[in-house]
């Protein structure tokens, strides 16, 4: 008991900077769901500040231009943003409209041939079964369909009780911009204004905590960032290649799974194969073997350098995170438990390497 004492005298403000981390953490993950945009924003902010800095020293520093250049930069970086973002989502919506009406037209032909297919499938499999079985498994295939549609009912209710929690969350993303906005603007003032209201010893942990987050973060960010570009680009050559429609759309979703370690390429692999499954499905197998020759470059040349030079997390421990984190938040987690879990581990270490020095003192 007087150890115990003596350690917590010692090492009072390390346990309770500690213990306010944790309260930090549990009070993120109960406030997900309203933060998550301005989450985003934070985000968004940490990839844009160094660009607006970068142009803001190249730019004239005397009257009165130097205390609106930043204002002006951000402005013309979100005119271009939302151009870009404008032109491309016209782009796909246009490509998504001309699929959706080739696919409306032939939805007949389709739905008409899958059941068929499916109906002599079933069949076929039913004629397998013993005389004596074959009743018990057209009993099964009833209880199926009804366990189906049960199914599908308590889902259906369970996503009305997220509509408000989806009003939130689009009012938060209504909200991004201007929260973005003086994010950028005034990010030196909030800077100083957080760490002031801080006493001198916790300010100084708090910034080193905030440079570890921001090089592990921000190299895993920027990095997965180019992995999806790279991805969504070799797609769309690979789809254009092989003329499917909304290869656009394809590959931006396959370049946006990639943000899922381990799992999104696979899902974005599933998506172009079954949206070409119900176009054309002659070229469903190119299409897979495209997105295995894609995986198999992403993971012997940029996926080993992103896990082992920025995470130095093994695969097999990160798909043990990412059940985890499946379990514990969900979609979300899945998402989030593999950088967070780096991000844990290196203020894990550099907490420790601070008690042995207060030790040594």
């Amino acid at each position: 008991m007087h150890t115990a004492e003596s350690i917590f005298r010692r090492h009072w403000r390390l346990i309770s900077f500690v213990l306010g981390i944790f309260i930090v953490f549990w009070l993120l993950y109960a406030l997900r769901s309203a933060i998550f945009p301005f989450v985003c924003g934070l985000v968004l902010a940490y990839l844009l500040l160094p660009i607006i800095s970068w142009i803001e020293k190249r730019l004239p520093h005397q009257g009165k231009w130097l205390s609106t250049k930043r204002v002006f930069l951000i402005t013309l970086i979100f005119i271009i943003v939302l151009g870009l973002a404008g032109l491309l989502t016209f782009y796909i919506i246009m490509s998504a409209v001309s699929s959706f009406s080739v696919l409306l037209q032939n939805a007949p032909h389709y739905i008409c041939d899958g059941l068929r297919t499916l109906q002599e499938w079933a069949e076929g499999l039913r004629q397998q079964f013993p005389p004596e079985m074959r009743q018990q498994v057209d009993k099964f295939i009833l209880d199926a369909g009804a366990a189906m549609g049960k199914a599908m009912q308590s889902a259906f209710i369970k996503g009305l009780s997220f509509i408000p929690t989806t009003f939130s969350l689009i009012l938060g993303f209504v909200s991004l911009p201007i929260f973005l906005f003086y994010i950028l603007k005034d990010s030196e003032k909030l800077s100083k204004g957080f760490y002031s209201a801080l006493s001198p010893w916790t300010a100084e942990q708090a910034k080193n905590i905030v440079s570890i987050i921001e090089e592990v973060l921000g190299r895993y960010i920027r990095a997965l960032l180019v992995l999806g570009f790279t991805v969504a680009c070799l797609c769309f050559i690979g789809l254009s290649i092989l003329r499917i429609e909304l290869a656009p759309a394809l590959a931006i979703f396959a370049g946006l799974t990639e943000l899922i370690p381990i799992l999104g390429p696979w899902i974005g692999g599933a998506i172009a194969v079954i949206v070409t499954l119900a176009t054309a499905p002659e070229k469903a197998i190119w299409v897979a073997v495209l997105f295995l020759l894609v995986q198999l470059l992403e993971n012997s040349l940029l996926v080993p350098r992103i896990q082992g030079g920025y995470l130095r997390i093994h695969p097999a421990i990160a798909l043990v995170l990412l059940t985890l984190g499946a379990y514990i938040a969900g979609f979300w987690g899945i998402i989030l438990i593999v950088p967070l879990a780096a991000t844990i581990t290196e203020i894990y270490k550099y907490l420790r390497h601070s008690t042995e020095v207060e030790e040594t003192q």
